[in-house]
């Protein structure tokens, strides 16, 4: 495992996310084995590119100092066992609601990687990148790629941006914006990605087609961090280019 290293988020050292399976619903492949995938994608991908080392491991029950990583069936699940954005000792939690991702065709373990990497980043939704034309991008490291994936062990993760992406600026030949190569430059997306972008205080969402737009419309949407971000006003983390300009 790589060295912790301290970024936007402030944070440093070891992060403990406990894996915990609270649904009836099948998940599609054993906890422990997706786990351990999660762990191995992290570690061989994730990790070297961002930083902020994480050991996850599967309970029944999560210590206080936990971040926590839930699968449940639905968003009344989440109500119903008292499944919040943080936990009672101030823990970000992460809910995969794994009926809701099977009902539209999603994978359950591409969107528990999808959350993961999102949660480590920016736990609590709130950071924004300060982009160009007074638009602010939020910090969300999967949903401009969110339909690309790759294998580990056999099992589909997500793709994931690149910190580059966040830098609106001139980059070298060959830069790379997100973890598969897809994009070519920041604030881009794939097919089938989409932004959550904020301008004059106001929080919408960019497609990259009509019928990704059209999918979207019809996902449960209900304690996504896309809704949590129109009411939140967050943290703004200006590009060095602009802070050297100042």
């Amino acid at each position: 495992m790589k060295g912790a290293r301290t970024g936007r988020t402030g944070r440093s050292g070891l992060l403990t996310v406990a894996c915990m399976n609270m649904a009836k619903t099948d998940l599609g492949v054993e906890l422990d084995t997706l786990t351990r995938a999660l762990q191995k994608c992290y570690d061989t991908h994730f990790l070297p590119v961002w930083g902020f080392p994480v050991r996850l491991y599967t309970t029944k029950k999560a210590k206080p100092s936990d971040w926590q990583l839930v699968f449940l069936d639905d968003t009344d699940d989440a109500g119903r066992l008292g499944y919040h954005k943080l936990t009672k000792g101030g823990q970000p939690v992460s809910k995969i609601f794994v009926r809701t991702v099977l009902a539209a065709g999603e994978s359950v373990s591409v969107t528990a990687c999808h959350e993961l990497f999102e949660m480590v980043i920016d736990p609590l939704a709130n950071i924004w990148a300060d982009g160009a034309d007074g638009i602010e991008y939020a910090y969300e490291l999967s949903d401009a790629v969110e339909e690309d994936r790759f294998k580990v062990d056999g099992i589909e993760m997500s793709n994931f941006l690149y910190p580059t992406w966040f830098e609106p600026r001139k980059h070298p030949p060959g830069t790379k914006f997100d973890h598969l190569g897809r994009l070519k430059k920041p604030f881009s997306m794939s097919k089938g990605g989409y932004l959550i972008v904020r301008k004059n205080g106001k929080v919408t969402e960019q497609f990259s087609s009509p019928a990704k737009e059209r999918r979207f419309a019809q996902e449960d949407r209900v304690g996504h961090r896309s809704e949590h971000r129109k009411g939140a006003r967050g943290r703004l983390i200006v590009p060095r280019s602009k802070r050297k300009a100042k």
